[in-house]
């Protein structure tokens, strides 16, 4: 598998084109059984983990759920955010690199997936409300929440629908957006993180309720 080399900080017409290009052939090239994590990295260098992440999260925007991949991928993509926060390179704990992943399950979702990148790649405008992305305190508190959403996205709620869906759209805009430097699809991000917190919490409230009344049809 060949190593593209793409920099976050290109920002120009033809490197966004280049983007869905790139993830096609990543997935084209995939191992027709199993793959790892690791494997998967070996596939971008550093300036690529934002490429990675937008490539992690592509197999929950679609209604097929693949069972244990939120775990691992949600895993991965926090630990981006993580080094993109401290500036330090990226660290896979060798568990999480090696751990086998169904590639024959994984390509129809990233295939599908792509139609979402494709559809963000022609509305996102390089360097678009750059007070949004520009500078240590915008950059810390966007890394801040692609963490968050990477923590929503491994949340116990993927057999809800729309429950991987929101987060990994969040995650989607903020990797896309911090390559083009396009504060609009940080913004969008921001809403669908928010979006998914008060689902969350819908979600929780509801559940409360309903067995709070279980309880008191049991008692009585």
């Amino acid at each position: 598998m060949t190593s593209p080399h793409y920099s976050p900080e290109e920002t120009t017409g033809p490197a966004s084109a280049a983007l869905g290009e790139q993830l096609a052939g990543i997935i084209e090239r995939l191992p027709e059984d199993k793959l790892s994590l690791g494997e998967l990295l070996d596939a971008f260098s550093d300036e690529g983990l934002l490429l990675l992440t937008i490539l992690l999260t592509l197999v929950f925007l679609i209604p097929v759920s693949i069972p244990g991949v939120s775990t691992v991928f949600g895993a991965a993509i926090l630990l981006v955010g993580v080094s993109r926060l401290i500036g330090r390179p990226l660290w896979l704990p060798t568990r999480l690199k090696d751990k086998a992943l169904p590639a024959d399950r994984l390509r129809p979702g990233l295939r599908a997936g792509m139609t979402w990148v494709r559809r963000l790649e022609r509305i996102s405008r390089p360097h678009r409300l750059r007070v949004l992305v520009d500078g240590r305190v915008p950059d810390a508190i966007n890394n801040l929440a692609f963490i968050l959403a990477a923590l929503l996205l491994m949340a116990p709620f993927g057999f809800v629908p729309f429950s991987n869906t929101l987060p990994a759209l969040a995650l989607l805009l903020y990797a896309i957006g911090f390559i083009q430097r396009d504060g609009g699809a940080v913004l969008l991000g921001h809403l669908a993180n928010i979006g998914t917190i008060i689902y969350f919490g819908i979600l929780i409230g509801g559940g409360g309720v309903a067995a709070h009344e279980l309880f008191q049809r049991l008692g009585g």
